[in-house]
């Protein structure tokens, strides 16, 4: 990391805050391949918006594309004016790839590396393709909100990783539309590799590293299911754990509910960036530096007390979803 990067970041504000769409699940459709889900990404954007924009009246749309469907661009230059609801807090959303991206790479082998091989130069242009498509899509939702949204790459804005952990990321193209007025909206890309050629960098991963930075008031991690589970949702007997606590080395263990069994994680077969494990273990990095992490399912009323920072001086009884906090 070079000192650029860290100087630009102290100078962000404390007010900042941190979205992830959890592995990209919670707008996606994940067992279909390059399906959005329209109907939560629609809510999860007017949540954001009700989060970050503190006029209760909608400012005007920012995507002025042609709709499918449609034969002309709507745009009514006279609704912008001055419009107050314009002020927007400094958010950074970040995503995962979901239905885009993993198929991909998991059929060319993208995460394992060797670039020179032409099947897996194939899968990196055909895994940027898509997961550049669905953060499109995700932008596009939230400037039809009136958020001023901009979509940013990693790889091109030159991150780089060596055995998959990122060596260097250039933030200061972050810092810079967050000083314009801008929402970054990330996402998990494929990147170069400095020892195996390319991998998969995850929007976990992307997070505890802006966090580490940018030392934002709180994370939201919204997904598609309410939040850690001692074991798949799916099962009848799995129990939503409340609150995980992280210790200094990054170690974790779950304080509510007091657990009898160990707690089992699962991976999809497709899913080359580690599932629920990398997204806690990523959590408890985050916890390490006093932030709280909200772990919870996007589109409901418990993901829109989260996003409005209700949960940081207690965690209600009959709010559902996963805190991950430092034992400090």
């Amino acid at each position: 990391m070079d000192f650029f990067t860290v100087r630009v970041f102290h100078q962000w504000k404390s007010e900042m805050l941190l979205v992830g769409y959890s592995g990209g699940a919670a707008v996606t459709c994940k067992n279909e391949l390059e399906m959005v889900n329209e109907e939560i990404l629609q809510k999860v954007s007017e949540q954001l918006r009700q989060a970050m924009i503190a006029s209760s009246e909608k400012p005007p749309g920012m995507d002025w594309s042609k709709r499918s469907g449609g034969s002309e661009i709507c745009c009514n230059p006279d609704e912008f004016g001055d419009h107050s609801a314009m002020e927007c807090s400094p958010f950074i959303v970040v995503h995962g790839a979901g239905s885009f991206g993993h198929f991909q790479a998991s059929k060319s082998g993208v995460h394992k590396g060797q670039l020179n091989k032409p099947l897996v130069k194939g899968g990196f242009v055909a895994t940027r393709i898509s997961v550049t498509t669905l953060n499109l899509e995700i932008v596009r939702a939230l400037a039809r909100e009136g958020i001023p949204s901009i979509g940013m790459s990693p790889f091109s804005c030159g991150w780089i990783t060596r055995e998959r952990y990122i060596s260097s990321a250039d933030l200061s193209s972050v810092a810079k539309a967050i000083d314009s007025g801008f929402t970054p909206v990330l996402h998990g890309d494929a990147v170069l590799d400095e020892i195996q050629g390319c991998t998969i960098l995850s929007g976990d991963v992307i997070i505890s590293h802006l966090a580490a930075y940018s030392k934002p008031k709180y994370v939201v991690f919204l997904t598609d299911v309410y939040g850690v589970y001692d074991r798949p949702p799916t099962e009848p007997d799995a129990i939503l754990l409340k609150e995980i606590a992280v210790a200094d080395d990054g170690s974790w263990s779950v304080v509510k509910p007091k657990l009898q069994n160990s707690i089992e994680l699962t991976v999809a077969a497709h899913d080359t960036t580690g599932g629920m494990k990398t997204k806690i273990s990523e959590a408890a990095m985050i916890a390490k530096h006093g932030i709280d992490v909200y772990i919870v399912k996007a589109a409901t009323s418990h993901s829109l007390r989260a996003l409005n920072g209700d949960l940081r001086s207690s965690i209600p009884d009959d709010w559902l979803g996963t805190v991950v906090r430092s034992l400090k």
